[in-house]
């Protein structure tokens, strides 16, 4: 496993077998991956994530300002947009990966690896009535946790390999217990998706497996301060201050405001309350979320005047780039990635 950005083609290897590996993730190498992207997450540096008031990992993540930054939105169990995304060709040669592994731009995902959506509807109905039968039958909800499980797998291994220019924040979908409370919902839209995920993982990779990864995500940051930009999985329900931001981990409200807001719920006054403090010299900075997905080929919704971009386009693989050195233009910079996943022979 390389770690501190050790040679861009081992990570990418591991990406591919992930990806294209037809059976579950083996137990024992989850295990160990989730025990590294802990200890990985656990160590960022205080510049980077200051930590919150019990010396966990901190809600804020603060990125450097002089690099670009790929903004993707929620993945949803597509192993096939972070595979894309890694492998898209730049404009001044190489692939997304090779740039990121020489420190020539960064990566923040905006959450929500677990739980296809719309596009297994079907499926979902399929696996629930495995749910129903004890999981004595499973065929339905081995392919749903396979695509949810490879995903965050590559998720992970990004994270151990990239540490300081891939990252990951925490959606309303990272809730493998299915918790209702400490800033979590129980999840269902087309089935009991969260009761079904969190019986399938006790049930068939361990109470033990299961608890680590929860943890996991308990560590992942919930906002981040980058160069002309702030983002979060959902918009913010309200200004939340710096502070509260820091130590969100340890406050239940920070948490739930910050993954599960809809539209017309928030604060009018948040959006442009953290542009102006956090960005006040930049009149042209955008705040960027997915969780509410934007109309059917749509490559973003504008809310908050124009300020607040929504982009999570379900039916592609839509993504933001932001350059350090002119100011974002929403329809130069949001647009889809094509789909290269089945251009790889493995």
């Amino acid at each position: 496993m390389p770690s501190n950005g050790e040679g861009s083609a081992s990570a990418r290897e591991l990406v591919r077998a992930a990806f294209a590996r037809k059976a579950l993730p083996d137990g024992a190498w989850l295990a160990a991956l989730v025990g590294r992207a802990r200890e990985t997450l656990g160590r960022e540096s205080e510049s980077l994530r200051p930590a919150a008031l019990d010396g966990r990992p901190g809600g804020l993540l603060r990125l450097p300002r002089g690099i670009a930054t790929i903004v993707v939105p929620d993945l949803h169990a597509r192993g096939g947009f972070v595979l894309s995304l890694l492998e898209t060709s730049l404009p001044e040669g190489g692939a997304v990966i090779d740039a990121l592994a020489a420190g020539k731009l960064q990566i923040l995902c905006l959450g929500d690896g677990f739980h296809a959506e719309a596009r297994a509807a079907e499926r979902w109905k399929r696996a629930y009535g495995e749910f129903l039968g004890g999981y004595r039958e499973k065929q339905a909800m081995d392919e749903e946790m396979g695509e949810s499980l490879s995903l965050m797998e590559m998720i992970m291994i990004c994270k151990i390999a990239y540490p300081d220019r891939f990252h990951f924040l925490k959606g309303n979908h990272e809730n493998v217990l299915d918790e209702e409370g400490d800033g979590n919902h129980s999840f269902g839209k087309f089935a009991e998706e969260g009761a079904m995920v969190a019986e399938y993982m006790t049930r068939f990779y361990g109470p033990e497996l299961t608890a680590a990864y929860a943890a996991f995500e308990k560590d992942l940051p919930l906002f981040a301060a980058g160069g002309r930009f702030l983002a979060s999985h959902a918009e913010p329900a309200r200004a939340f201050s710096d502070e509260e931001l820091t130590d969100a981990p340890n406050r239940p409200d920070v948490i739930l405001g910050l993954t599960w807001t809809d539209n017309g719920a928030a604060d009018p006054g948040a959006v442009p309350g953290l542009l102006d403090r956090f960005l006040p010299d930049d009149p042209d900075a955008r705040y960027f979320t997915g969780h509410r997905p934007v109309p059917m080929r749509k490559r973003y919704r504008e809310r908050s005047g124009g300020r607040h971009l929504q982009i999570h386009a379900p039916d592609s693989y839509n993504v933001a780039w932001v350059m350090p050195d002119r100011p974002f233009d929403k329809d130069l910079d949001i647009g889809a990635i094509r789909d290269l996943s089945s251009s790889f022979k493995f």
